[in-house]
């Protein structure tokens, strides 16, 4: 059996003010994850989630905006044998954010419509249900 790698990553769970989750999907792949990416060694999860955002989306998280949602464990959706640690935020964000880098797409995902579409597991196991429970369509994580 092959030893499975972990990756430590830091992603946002940003809502818009119709409560649709920001999620994105990179080149070559089909599947839609949040925005984020992987934590450098010394690198603070938060200072990680904004460097990510500015080179992923264009746009910085609002200052003042992040808050931790908790962290998670799920298979990655694009690296095989790969588990990732996901620092979990909500943010807003400080503009319009668009596809960069590597993201060949980003669109909002209506959380009713979430079966329909090909998820990241951290997204569909964790991220989904904990929204569900803890934030209102109108409140923090929501994009301007």
């Amino acid at each position: 059996m092959t030893e499975r790698r972990r990756l430590t990553i830091a992603v946002a769970a940003i809502q818009d003010e119709k409560g649709r989750l920001l999620v994105v999907r990179k080149h070559g792949s089909d599947t839609f994850i949040q925005p984020g990416g992987k934590i450098e060694e010394g690198e603070a999860p938060e200072a990680a989630l904004a460097r990510e955002l500015t080179e992923e989306l264009g746009v910085a998280p609002e200052a003042g905006t992040l808050r931790p949602l908790g962290v998670f464990t799920a298979p990655a959706a694009n690296e095989p044998d790969t588990d990732v640690l996901a620092h979990v935020f909500t943010a807003r964000l400080a503009g319009t954010p668009r596809a960069a880098a590597e993201i060949a797409e980003l669109a909002w995902l209506p959380l009713h419509e979430a079966d329909r579409w090909r998820l990241a597991r951290l997204i569909r196991d964790a991220v989904l249900p904990l929204l569900a429970k803890t934030i209102p369509a109108q409140g923090l994580g929501t994009a301007r």
